[in-house]
């Protein structure tokens, strides 16, 4: 069964400022995480993965209970701890907020 991708707002408007290349590259990796999210590298939890894209790194929190991926934070080399441990402290925040997405649906 594919899960679904969806994104966070915070994710979304740092896209946006991403070059053309960079944006064709995760319009690739969304499917991809569709049909398998766990094709990152898992990072000190099993439902937090990354991965990259040439010099960004794209990460992700995977619900294998509700079948959906969260793609929550794109950073560089520099920014990588930081973005880790800002992602390690807002689990509860980032599962409230898909829970509330797909109560939408």
């Amino acid at each position: 069964m594919n899960y679904v991708v969806y994104t966070t707002e915070p994710f979304d408007k740092r896209v946006e400022k991403l070059e053309n290349e960079e944006k064709e590259r995760l319009d690739k990796l969304y499917p991809k995480l569709a049909e398998n999210p766990f094709v990152g590298d898992q990072l000190q939890y099993k439902h937090l993965r990354e991965k990259r894209l040439k010099e960004k790194r794209v990460y992700y929190l995977v619900y294998e209970d509700l079948k959906a991926v969260l793609i929550v934070a794109i950073s560089g080399k520099k920014d990588q701890q930081t973005t880790i441990n800002h992602i390690i402290n807002n689990f509860d925040m980032y599962r409230e907020y898909l829970e509330r997405l797909l109560d939408e649906i």
